[in-house]
């Protein structure tokens, strides 16, 4: 048996005892006026009838888009910031404190402040998710600027390239690992604050719509949002995660 089958036995096996804990912990007496709206069998019909509707689709495409914009608004702004702080130890004495300062603010806690500077819609969850993926890119840039061998910069020097063609063909194919490490990162973050951000008063998107089921008090349908949640932001991981292994295998050749 090879590894990889190995593996993705071990993992059916692992979701197969989540989803026995899930039944088992529905059927208890205690939780027995809860049984009809989350055990498994009525939250996977809500969840195949989401599936199959279509009601579904247009919110998840909407979630997604708004995750790829803000994952692009970090990497337009955490990139070019990790090369400078990564670069100059000057730079980076002067802006390291503010950086760590920032990130250690829960992106959640800035909804009242975003409301009130770009008011009600689009803008203050494009805010939101863009500062929630800045400080993972920016970091893990830095932290690939540094692991940069010397060597590799002394060579090009010593082949008389421009920075344009240094900076292109040494510096940025090797930050790329740690690029991609910090996208993967970045999208765990995206994926957790984007359903509270998509509670700010937008008509559409994963976050209204689980509004929306507990308004309507769908609580099955509700519990296969979370479920649908959970899957999407599973399959992002491991796109990224395959991505930032490719990258690396590549950079190690």
């Amino acid at each position: 048996m090879s590894a990889v089958v190995k593996r993705a036995l071990l993992g059916a096996l692992g979701l197969l005892v989540l989803g026995f804990a899930w039944w088992a912990a529905s059927a208890l007496p205690a939780q027995s006026s809860l049984a009809a709206h989350f055990a498994p069998a009525p939250v996977l019909a809500a969840g195949l009838k989401l599936l199959t509707s279509g009601a579904l689709w247009p919110h998840a495409w909407l979630s997604l888009r708004r995750v790829g914009l803000g994952l692009l608004s970090a990497l337009l702004v955490g990139v070019p910031l990790g090369i400078a702080v990564g670069s100059s130890r000057r730079f980076d004495d002067v802006t390291s404190p503010s950086i760590q300062f920032l990130r250690m603010i829960s992106p959640v806690s800035w909804m009242p402040l975003a409301v009130m500077v770009f008011g009600v819609g689009e803008g203050p969850v494009w805010f939101l998710l863009a500062f929630a993926a800045t400080w993972p890119i920016l970091l893990n840039t830095a932290a690939g600027v540094r692991a940069l061998s010397p060597r590799w910069l002394e060579l090009g020097r010593s082949l008389a390239a421009s920075r344009r063609e240094i900076f292109l063909q040494i510096v940025l194919p090797g930050i790329l690992p740690h690029v991609l490490t910090g996208v993967r990162l970045a999208i765990g973050i995206l994926w957790i604050v984007l359903v509270p951000a998509e509670m700010l008063g937008v008509s559409a998107g994963l976050g209204y719509y689980i509004l929306d089921a507990r308004d309507r008090l769908a609580y099955s349908e509700l519990m296969a949002l979370m479920l649908v949640v959970g899957l999407l932001g599973f399959l992002l991981d491991s796109a990224a995660r395959r991505l930032s292994q490719t990258s690396q295998s590549i950079a190690e050749r």
